[in-house]
């Protein structure tokens, strides 16, 4: 999880970079591509809550203790 929340991040400041970028040109290129990332960033989220519906559907919880138990 932490890494997607990282991958998250990185997609934002990557997008905001595009914009800057753009709107220093005066071009809408940086803008087109801050939608793709904003596409790939909503498929990394639905990603994420798949996993933490998938563990809550096996251990009937997210509590952290119990799911410890998948180390061994």
């Amino acid at each position: 999880m932490f890494m997607l929340m990282s991958l998250e991040v990185m997609l934002n400041a990557a997008g905001l970079a595009f914009v800057l970028a753009g709107a220093r040109w005066q071009q809408a290129d940086g803008q087109i591509a801050f939608l793709f990332i904003l596409a790939m960033a909503a498929a990394e989220v639905s990603i994420g809550l798949a996993l933490v519906l998938q563990l809550y559907h096996h251990f009937n919880s997210l509590d952290a203790d119990v799911l410890s138990g998948m180390k061994g």
